[in-house]
This record gives C-alpha cells, structure tokens and sequence, in this order.
C-alpha cells in the first residue's frame, strides 16, 4: 500500500468520479497484476455451492459495467461483484455526486445506478477467458413502471454468465426503492425472482442485499421472508442514510449513501443479529467498514460466510487486498482457528446483543 500512498494525493486532488475512472483504467490494463497474490488454503470457502479460494470480494459499484473484473481479481480478491446493472442503460443522477470524506475514510455517494445496461454488460462478460468467481449486482431502472419485472429481467439475463446473482433492493439514490424490503412487496419479488432463476434454467446462486437503517422489527420480517422464499444468502449491508460518526459537517449534509468507517458498526452489529435470525440457513456476506485484517477478522466473528469492500480500496489502495488475506492469516494463528470457516460467527451472539 506505501506505492499507493505516494499518489493518492494526486488521485485525491482530482474530482472523485474522475479519479475512479483512472484507477479503473489504470486496474484493468494490468498496472498492479504483479502485486503477489496470497494463497493460503485455511482461508478458503465452500459456500453457495462454489469454491472460493478466500472470502474477501470486491463490492459491486466499483466495477459497475464489468471492464475489470480479471485485472480485480489479480488483486488478490476470492470474487467480484459487478454492477448495480439496470436493463437499460442508465445516466444516472447529475454531477456531482460522490464525495470524499478523508478524514473519516469515507464516501457518500447518490450515483443512482449509473450503468451501461443489461445487454451490454452481459456480452462483456459473456467474452471473459479468465477464470475466477464473478457475481452480478441487480438493480431497477428509476423510471420503471413495473420494478419486480426489471428484477426478474436481469435474473433471467445475467443467470448464464454470473457465479451468483445480488438482488439489490438497498440503495438510497432510486427513490421508492428501499420500499421492496416490506414484506409483502419482498415477497411477491423474490417469487418473481427465483421464478426467473429456475426458468433460466441454471440454479445460480440468489443473494438479497439489504439497507443498515432497518430496525429490529424489520430486520426480523426480512430475514422470515427470506428463510422462506428460494433464496441463497444477504449481504449485509448497503450504505446508510445516517451519519453518526462522520467528523465533516459540510460533506455530512450532502445526500446519498454513507460508506466506509462510519459504517463499520452498524453493519457489523445488523450483520450479527442477522446470523442469530437466520441461524446459519443463509449464507452471509458481511460489507461496510472493511480496511483492514482486523476489521475483516470482526465481520467473520460476526457472522459473515464471506466478505466484501470497497471504500477500504479507494482509501488504502490496490495492497489491500494482499494486506488483508495475509493478515488474517495471522490472526487464525493468533486465535488458535486451523481454517477460516471455523471462525465464522464466533463473537455473534455477543455482538447481536450490542
């Protein structure tokens, strides 16, 4: 990470959308491949019916149209997660729209599913040669009329060339969308859903991903609904509308989606309470706040199966990744665990009651 260091400044000087597209480019013609990769097998995973050779992913939203996803996993991620991905393409909402937070290692960002479309990011990823495990984050076009039918679209679209599929029902920047997590709207989309999955006919893992501004009550309602539709796992969580713990008043007041630090505790405290919820039916993808071994190490004892970041990326740099896989590593050592499976959900029960 200490390469990263010396332009971050730079990076950081430039508009953030600007700044991201470069590192994008910079990624995907194999600037940082010679990076080693770590390969210790106590840190992979059988879950979801596939072989991840660890559980540390990349979040979708930093590789939206799929342009990267090889030169990503070069990094030395388990997985990539690309999208939000709308059946149509998508502008988005207008500039500016993602900032910075640096002192709190933060981002908000109302981008609002800014993406080049189904059809297209399906033939770039139907063209890949590389291997590796590459998810597919699902969203709905903000001036859809019927968004169910936008989901069950992209399932039916995306269920060939994906590892496993995101239903992203999450995001504070389309509004109205947070509302398909009540439960009877919930209901009648992952029916819709999985139908689309099973008329596809490949049985490709379906994951919900869900909001940290849920209470209890809600949370509760989710998780019933989802031990009892055909689906796979959560990934726990999106961003946050709150912003406790953020340190910049004037940044604070923009709207959008909180990532990062600030988010760490929420999440991690949603994603245990989860755990103890679904009691190990579902597999868990813990996210929010990950930049570090230890902040990773804290989502597995919560509960996570598997684990995903991206503003950790945007801060600390293309080591991260390498930092993280290494540095769990020693805290399995540490901890006296011989894999990294038989740490998950360790603390949960303690962190459910926080």
């Amino acid at each position: 990470m200490s390469g990263y260091a010396g332009i971050r400044p730079l990076l950081f000087a430039l508009d953030p959308e600007r700044a991201h597209r470069l590192v994008l480019s910079a990624v995907a013609t194999g600037l940082f491949a010679h990076l080693p990769r770590p390969a210790d097998p106590r840190l992979g995973r059988r879950v979801l019916g596939l072989d991840f050779p660890n559980p540390l992913g990349l979040a979708a939203g930093f590789d939206k149209n799929g342009e990267a996803t090889s030169a990503l996993l070069s990094l030395g991620f388990g997985f990539v997660e690309v999208g939000t991905v709308t059946p149509r393409p998508q502008a988005g909402n207008p500039r500016p729209r993602l900032f910075r937070l640096d002192r709190d290692e933060a981002i908000i960002n109302r981008l609002g599913f800014n993406n080049h479309g189904a059809d297209r990011v399906h033939r770039r990823l139907a063209r890949r040669r590389r291997g590796g495990l590459i998810g597919v984050n699902i969203g709905a076009n903000r001036d859809s009329g019927d968004r169910i039918t936008d989901y069950a679209a992209g399932v039916s679209r995306f269920a060939d060339v994906a590892d496993y599929l995101v239903i992203n029902v999450s995001s504070p920047n389309t509004p109205g969308l947070r509302d398909l997590q009540e439960r009877a709207a919930l209901v009648t989309l992952l029916a819709a859903a999985t139908m689309a999955r099973d008329q596809a006919g490949k049985r490709t893992p379906l994951l919900l991903k869900i909001a940290p501004d849920l209470d209890d009550g809600a949370l509760a309602a989710i998780a019933e609904t989802a031990l009892l539709a055909d689906i796979d796992g959560m990934i726990v969580t999106n961003t946050t509308t709150g912003r406790d713990g953020v340190t910049e008043p004037k940044l604070a007041a923009e709207p959008g989606g909180l990532s990062g630090r600030p988010l760490f505790r929420r999440s991690t405290a949603m994603l245990a309470k989860l755990r103890r919820l679904t009691k190990g039916r579902l597999v868990l993808v813990g996210t929010g706040g990950i930049d570090s071994p230890a902040s990773a190490f804290a989502k597995i004892a919560a509960g996570a199966d598997l684990l995903e970041l991206y503003t950790g990326l945007v801060f600390k740099g293309p080591g991260l990744p390498r930092a993280i896989l290494n540095g769990l590593g020693g805290i399995l050592d540490e901890r006296g665990f011989s894999s990294i499976g038989e740490a998950v959900g360790c603390e949960a029960e303690r962190l459910a009651n926080t």
